[in-house]
């Protein structure tokens, strides 16, 4: 194997491993289809914030996982996205710029390397932060990992989602402390409600 090639598959084996790990602090037997379960794994002296969540979305696995794979889809439902531009990358991936619309006209901007891992009983999607070049550092966040799992839930039109993500801004200005909160626990519930809403009404 190309020891890019290599380095690249030991670099998307390492994040599914990492964020699988994040994703069975939600004990599933707990789960709600009219709520979010959050819990904050945030390690003390982490400049980044990490949270798991989760949920039961009445649709089928197969749905959930399409709606999760269509970025340019997503300004239309998730939040605070005002535009999402999608390019196909090697080996299945793609990848992603986002910008953000948050509060007091802040506007956020990052591009994202998409790692989808589909089978028949589950549907992973895994994202890791790559340089855009040309954004100065005010204008983007330092670093944000994460996936999506989903596997069939009780029965087949039910899914389990979890969740879990990693996002450190940067440098945050004085008295702008809200925006770490704002581009973590609280978009989150708000995500994956945006997600179940989207997908029943389809």
């Amino acid at each position: 194997m190309h020891p890019t090639l290599r380095l690249g598959a030991l670099l998307s084996a390492v994040l599914f491993s990492a964020a699988a790990h994040g994703a069975d602090a939600i004990d599933v037997a707990k789960l709600s289809d009219s709520s979010v379960t959050m819990v904050d794994l945030s390690k003390a002296g982490s400049p980044g914030k990490t949270f798991a969540a989760g949920t039961i979305i009445n649709a089928p696995i197969q749905d959930v996982c399409a709606l999760l794979q269509n970025y340019s889809a997503y300004p239309s439902f998730m939040p605070n996205t005002a535009s999402a531009k999608a390019t196909p990358a090697d080996g299945g991936q793609t990848l992603v710029d986002i910008t953000l619309k948050l509060p007091m006209g802040k506007i956020k901007k990052y591009r994202l390397r998409m790692t989808p891992k589909v089978s028949a009983a589950s549907c992973v999607l895994a994202w890791k932060l790559v340089p855009w070049p040309g954004l100065k550092q005010e204008e983007t966040i330092l670093d944000t990992t994460g996936q999506w799992q989903l596997t069939p839930g009780a029965t087949p039109d039910k899914t389990v989602v979890r969740y879990n993500v990693y996002t450190d801004p940067g440098p945050i200005p004085f008295g702008l402390g809200w925006i770490v909160d704002s581009l973590s626990k609280d978009s989150i519930p708000q995500t994956l409600d945006a997600v179940r809403k989207r997908v029943v009404q389809h």
